[in-house]
């Protein structure tokens, strides 16, 4: 396989992907590239991946019990760490129980690989996380897509469907900003044999879950946590079931215990609410701006601001003059979004401060003319 090629082509269209190194600690203000810049693409949206309190906690956990689980859950690596922030998380969401993961790539095919035997068939919004997507094919399940958060589409098909199957949705889609309608989809699927499964990677500890009983619920631990990992919870025998039948949980060894301190940590700190209130405001303070200037953004009352600009080409040109301004944004291009839909998804977080969102915006707007 001619693989230089196959880059060339996506150099071409401007598709081509590269990695900016970061000579500082993940925060608003980085060093990436040799370059001071303000960062408004990091998922860290409570601005906890640099806590003192959760640094602090990571130490003490190091110190307790090492550097690594050294094994999988089910044999050597689970640890009273591991078993303490599950009994958080299942806490925190309100759910019988918990179970971690080290991703949310990991947890969402492990639930798909659990479920191989138990489900004929998935639906998923259009515009689900590529996690989702791939969970369905890696165990050749019959999946249809109905329109991006549309519940009359997703009735449609749901009504040709027999058997036991899976409505799956993000909750906050990841590269448009909006929300899906829980409780609506709740609505349609409740007299179905269907099985409610959510995303919530980029709304926990920001947005409070909503989750229907007897449904499943992923978030990561990564994003708005400040950490790392990803956990699903549901009743306890959906949780045995998966301690059982998931592969990637099985064969995976175990996140490091001292992470587990640390993001039990970072729950303290989300249920303070303190981060979440900076985080909302900012949010809103955005749009506020953003709106007076004129800029088209997508509509989205999340951290996930979306600016589409159509051609990669594009969006690459604003991104790059942006970085050279100081401003570390991302552009996004397909296969991630859309064909003719590329665009620069702007993220807050809690610890931005109004003239940086300021002066942003109008670094944009010239960027754009």
């Amino acid at each position: 396989m001619n693989f230089s090629k196959k880059i060339s082509d996506l150099e071409r269209n401007h598709l081509i992907r590269s990695r900016r190194v970061a000579t500082s600690a993940q925060s608003t203000r980085m060093v990436i590239d040799d370059r001071d810049v303000i960062n408004f693409c990091s998922n860290d949206y409570l601005s906890l991946a640099s806590h003192p309190k959760i640094k602090e906690a990571f130490i003490k956990g190091v110190k307790k019990y090492g550097a690594g689980s050294g094994a999988s859950h089910l044999v050597s690596g689970h640890s009273k760490s591991h078993k303490l922030l599950e009994e958080a998380l299942s806490e925190f969401t309100g759910q019988e129980n918990a179970l971690i993961f080290s991703s949310g790539y990991s947890a969402n095919l492990g639930i798909f690989s659990a479920l191989r035997d138990e489900i004929k068939w998935a639906i998923q919004d259009k515009l689900n996380h590529a996690s989702l997507i791939d969970g369905s094919r890696l165990i050749g399940l019959p999946t249809q897509r109905y329109l991006h958060n549309n519940l009359e589409s997703l009735n449609s098909k749901l009504k040709k469907q027999t058997g036991p199957g899976l409505v799956v949705t993000d909750n906050v889609f990841s590269m448009d900003g909006d929300q899906a309608n829980i409780a609506g989809i709740d609505k349609i699927i409740n007299k179905t044999d269907a099985i409610l499964m959510q995303d919530d990677a980029h709304g926990f500890g920001i947005f409070n879950p909503l989750i229907p009983k007897d449904s499943i619920y992923m978030a990561t631990l990564g994003k708005a946590a400040g950490v790392m990992g990803a956990f699903v919870s549901g009743n306890n025998d959906f949780i045995e079931f998966l301690i059982q039948k998931s592969r990637p949980y099985t064969y995976t060894t175990a996140i490091p215990p001292g992470v587990c301190q640390a993001i039990l940590m970072s729950l303290e700190i989300i249920i303070n609410g303190e981060q979440k209130e900076k985080l909302l405001k900012n949010i809103e303070f955005f749009k506020t701006v953003s709106n007076q200037l004129g800029l088209n953004f997508k509509d989205s009352n999340s951290a996930i601001q979306p600016l589409i600009v159509g051609s990669s080409s594009k969006a690459l040109e604003i991104s790059s003059s942006l970085f050279d301004s100081g401003f570390f944004v991302s552009a996004i291009r397909p296969p991630t979004v859309p064909p003719d839909t590329a665009r620069l998804r702007f993220t807050l977080s809690a610890n931005h401060q109004s003239d940086e969102i300021v002066s942003l915006l109008e670094k944009v707007k010239n960027a754009m003319a």
